[in-house]
């Protein structure tokens, strides 16, 4: 399930997108500031950020120009859904960063597809493609695991754990999605079995000091996450 975080000041607004997401079947967050959103993108990097123009305190374009200069958001789809419609708005909108622009009034359906678009254009690198977050370097291809130079030892089920994680960075994941994403739906496991997977992935990771890179988000799941507080241990 794609996490959709709304950022709109105009309540009614924002109540129809997030009941057309989640009728879509989307997790919806909405924020009604760029104070509120910035939190929320701080505590969990949603999937894709629809984002209104004009909003109290600071403009949704000085947000997407802010979020594309930073290291953990600089990839984050951003579409822009504003009254905004003259020619040198959406060339500004799009100058800032958002990967696609919508004015106001719009079709709900639209907004949906063009979801849909920049979804599957953000998508993960193929899965036979070499994934690197952080210090870590990950190539399924030959299934090693390094961080400069030095390699990690992992058993198949902490490597497909590890894959996962890396190909979908800084978002918490329940252990019923990781149960889904990594054994897959036809496998019976027991949820805290995944426990004890992400407990020995830690351990073989410690040995390049990427531990921390791992972590439990309490009563949600589990994340990897490449900021630089994670890995000073």
């Amino acid at each position: 399930m794609s996490r959709v975080l709304v950022v709109e000041d105009e309540s009614a607004i924002a109540e129809l997108i997030s009941i057309n997401l989640r009728h879509a079947g989307f997790e919806v967050t909405i924020a009604g500031s760029a104070t509120q959103a910035q939190y929320e993108v701080d505590r969990v990097l949603p999937d894709l950020v629809v984002l209104d123009w004009m909003l109290p305190g600071q403009s949704g374009v000085a947000l997407a120009r802010q979020w594309r200069g930073a290291a953990r958001t600089k990839e984050l789809p951003v579409i822009m859904l504003t009254a905004r419609a003259e020619e040198g708005d959406k060339i500004a909108g799009l100058d800032a960063g958002a990967d696609d622009y919508i004015t106001k009034p719009f079709s709900t359906n639209e907004l949906l597809a063009r979801i849909r678009a920049v979804l599957r254009r953000k998508a993960p690198e193929a899965l036979d493609s070499a994934v690197e977050v952080g210090p870590l370097l990950l190539d399924p291809g030959t299934r090693r695991v390094s961080r400069d130079g030095t390699e990690v030892k992992l058993g198949p089920t902490e490597f497909r754990l590890l894959h996962f994680l890396m190909t979908h960075p800084e978002r918490v994941h329940s252990r019923s999605q990781l149960l889904d994403r990594v054994w897959g739906d036809h496998v019976f496991i027991e949820e805290r079995t995944i426990d004890v997977h992400v407990k020995r992935l830690r351990e073989a990771l410690e040995r390049v000091q990427c531990a921390r890179m791992i972590e439990t988000v309490r009563g949600a799941g589990y994340r990897l996450t490449q900021q630089s507080s994670a890995l000073s241990a």
